[in-house]
């Protein structure tokens, strides 16, 4: 955007297909080897034994789509290094990453990206090596989601108001992604359209309202306060931008007139003791601190109200995502949908929301992958 270019399509879809792919690494890492290990039957043997004797002779409703009988087979093929299950996903890691790797050189941080396009040398061999790879991780996922909806779903059952942990108010920020090259011009005076035409929705979701999805309203929206940092205010210096492209107002407390004033000061619990500001969304009444952490359950969240997403492998309804997997090797098409939930934003939902994600992603790589070869296939390969 600052330089005035953007990348031809098929550079727009190599970054499509990076990104995906780090979704896809980072879920599923952060999923089995460090979310899964709360679950497993280590953990709930020393923290729940009641629940794990429950677990145990509790059938699993998904047994037939991911194999394991009872939940507390889950549990143990969840026991870190010697659990299947997390040994596997430490396998799936490891494609992941080559898949990130053949799109932008190198992880965690790519070789190949430059402003207006990519360095990635475009062939039908370098595609075919990402797709072979995307394909075991959607058969993965037609395992993976439904496991994961057992385990959740069983912890709802076993341990009554367990919905009430870490639960909180229900404050969303997306910011989008995986960009549409046919729409996208990085153009700040379009970017209330092309972010709509991002295969996830931008948005922000206040008490399970979707409040907007245009990347201006929400740009604008942003505020650094001092809250109980090291800094002085800066309220009576410059301010480097009064007005966006469009000729909007830009508030003074916005990052592009945030000025950095520090002054070290001993620590106090009842004031200053803290070197991070305090970013904030003002709904124009509120400064609201929205859950960017929560990542995909925003990410799902914003997209199923918006209900602008429709790529057939992907569609938002307005008030669910549907993911279509395609046949695989050894299972025939599956249909999943995440819903809006009924316990609204808690430790259960925004861990479920990071594996339905993980299928989101892999449906959203198959869709770029596709228009990828067919700008391969017409000889456009610029980059």
């Amino acid at each position: 955007m600052a330089y005035g270019v953007h990348p031809p399509a098929l550079g727009e879809q190599i970054v499509n297909l990076g990104e995906a792919a780090e979704y896809m690494f980072d879920h599923n890492i952060f999923q089995e080897n460090l979310v899964g290990v709360d679950y497993c039957e280590k953990m709930v043997a020393e923290t729940n034994p009641g629940v794990l004797e429950l677990a145990n002779r509790t059938e699993a409703p998904g047994a037939g789509a991911h194999g394991y009988k009872y939940i507390g087979d889950i549990m143990r093929a969840l026991n870190p290094f010697s659990g299947e299950f997390y040994r596997e996903a430490l396998q799936v890691s490891r494609y992941t990453r080559e898949m990130f790797c053949l799109m932008e050189g190198r992880h965690v941080h790519p070789s190949t990206l430059y402003p207006g396009g990519v360095g990635t040398t475009a062939t039908i061999q370098l595609f075919t090596d990402y797709y072979t790879r995307l394909m075991r991780y959607v058969e993965f996922m037609k395992r993976v989601v439904p496991l994961h909806d057992d385990l959740f779903d069983f912890f709802y059952q076993a341990l009554p108001g367990y919905e009430e942990v870490g639960r909180r108010r229900i404050l969303l920020g997306c910011w989008g992604a995986f960009q549409d090259p046919a729409v996208c011009n990085f153009n700040y005076k379009d970017m209330t359209k092309w972010g709509r035409a991002m295969g996830v929705t931008p948005g922000v979701v206040v008490d399970g309202k979707l409040v907007t999805t245009s990347l201006v309203d929400i740009n604008l929206g942003i505020r650094i306060l001092l809250g109980s940092s090291y800094y002085d205010d800066w309220t009576d210096q410059e301010m480097f931008v009064r007005h966006d492209p469009l000729g909007n107002p830009v508030d003074r407390r916005h990052p592009w007139n945030q000025h950095t004033n520090p002054r070290p000061q001993k620590r106090d619990m009842d004031d200053k003791y803290s070197w991070v500001m305090s970013p904030r969304w003002f709904d124009g009444k509120d400064h609201l601190a929205l859950d960017t952490g929560g990542g995909p359950l925003a990410r799902l969240w914003s997209t199923a109200l918006a209900g602008l997403v429709d790529i057939g492998y992907v569609k938002a309804t307005g008030t669910s995502v549907q993911i279509n997997l395609p046949k695989t090797a050894l299972k025939g098409p599956v249909s999943l949908e995440w819903k809006v939930p009924q316990y609204g934003s808690n430790t259960i939902e925004r861990n479920r929301a990071r594996t339905y994600f993980q299928a989101y992603a892999a449906a959203c790589a198959l869709h770029f992958a596709e228009k990828a070869l067919v700008e391969i296939r017409a000889g456009r390969t610029k980059t």
